[in-house]
């Protein structure tokens, strides 16, 4: 069996070389030349599968190590038996970790207090419904955008109208529909983004084009009480410039760049293989994952449950690193721009999760227990 994939997925030699002989490709110059005699295609978002990628080929099977699945032509695949699986909820904790951080970061730029915000949360799939568990669990006041899902479940859910009108805090986890019953192309466009509430953060790590990022810089030009935190971009790995500057936290596309997420992504790529070819699996991510460096916090009972929100949560994560080496790397020539964006991805440095962080409470104190448990931490 032959085995093409994406060079920057993680494990693949321990997952993927006992069924056979593994070339890895930059995930953006898989073309049909790499594929023509590969059995099986393990990709991540960068690469478009589709007939033109695959027509010809001997591809069968086709694993793309992320949640989203809009790179991959899916109709295209049921027309030519082709069989594929994604990764459902694999990253979702490191985006939420992301997210918090910039909130973090915002409420000290702001001067504000995260309890006092309300949030509205747009898409609460596996990664907006980690969040909104987070948020409630602190207490705060969170309000959930997802069309798709009330006309399925019912609930209760808001229209993007009272996310606008009421949040102070916008966090987009959608995924990226160009047509359908509920298309996100450009969800925020110029009017939406025009109606944001005095002071509002936007935070997008979903896709870049859920957001119009033309109206959002001018939006961001006429309105210096706006924040925008973004970690995905339209044209990406393009970048609008002027869009990056006048952004607070800028990103290239790293929220659910988690050791552990990543990890996990091919970790369930190898399982949905193991099924398809009707074979046991072999190998378990947990004899894989490196031991954690943070070992354990001890808290006391007479901390504040705002700095020990903090502190939990940059102990592990603060993307404010990642926005000061993204900007180190931004660059007017457009071919150097594109190939720093790749390189900040291909080699970016490992970073756990918050979930599962040990937690020592000396003395009792219910606050600081429920801050502990709801970014989910484990309390010992």
């Amino acid at each position: 069996m032959l085995i093409v994939a994406d060079e920057n997925i993680p494990l693949l030699d321990a997952f993927f070389a006992g069924f056979g002989e593994i070339r890895r490709y930059p995930g953006r110059s898989i073309d049909a030349d790499c594929v023509r005699d590969a059995d099986v295609l393990l990709v991540r978002s960068v690469t478009r599968v589709d007939r033109q990628l695959l027509e010809g080929s001997r591809v069968r099977f086709v694993g793309t190590c992320t949640i989203g699945t809009d790179h991959l032509d899916l109709g295209y695949f049921a027309q030519a038996g082709i069989h594929w699986s994604s990764a459902p909820g694999c990253n979702a904790r490191g985006v939420v970790d992301y997210v918090l951080g910039s909130l973090l970061t915002l409420a000290e730029l702001d001067g504000v207090a995260l309890p006092e915000r309300t949030y509205g949360v747009i898409g609460a799939g596996q990664v907006g419904g980690r969040l909104v568990r987070v948020l409630q669990g602190l207490g705060w006041k969170v309000l959930v955008c997802d069309p798709q899902r009330q006309a399925e479940e019912g609930g209760d859910f808001v229209s993007l109208e009272q996310v606008l009108a009421q949040c102070d805090v916008i966090s987009l986890h959608t995924p990226l529909e160009r047509d359908g019953a509920y298309p996100t192309w450009h969800l925020l466009g110029r009017s939406e983004l025009a109606r944001l509430r005095s002071g509002a953060w936007l935070i997008n790590a979903s896709r870049g084009p859920v957001v119009d990022n033309a109206a959002l810089r001018e939006v961001l030009l006429e309105r210096e009480d706006l924040h925008a935190v973004l970690d995905v971009w339209e044209g990406e790995p393009q970048v609008d410039l002027d869009l990056a500057d006048l952004c607070t936290l800028a990103t290239p596309h790293i929220a659910g760049y988690s050791l552990d997420g990543r990890q996990r992504g091919t970790a369930q790529i190898y399982q949905a293989l193991c099924r398809w070819r009707g074979e046991a699996e072999q190998v378990r991510l947990a004899d894989l994952l490196p031991r954690q460096r943070l070992a354990q916090i001890d808290l006391d009972s007479a901390a504040e449950p705002a700095w020990a929100l903090a502190t939990l949560c940059r102990a592990v994560y603060d993307p404010r690193r990642d926005d000061a080496d993204f900007r180190r790397s931004l660059s007017n020539d457009p071919g150097q721009q594109r190939a720093a964006f790749d390189l900040l991805r291909k080699h970016y440095p490992a970073r756990r999760e918050i979930e599962g962080l040990t937690v020592r409470l000396r003395g009792e104190a219910p606050q600081l227990a429920q801050v502990v448990k709801a970014v989910g931490g484990v309390l010992v």
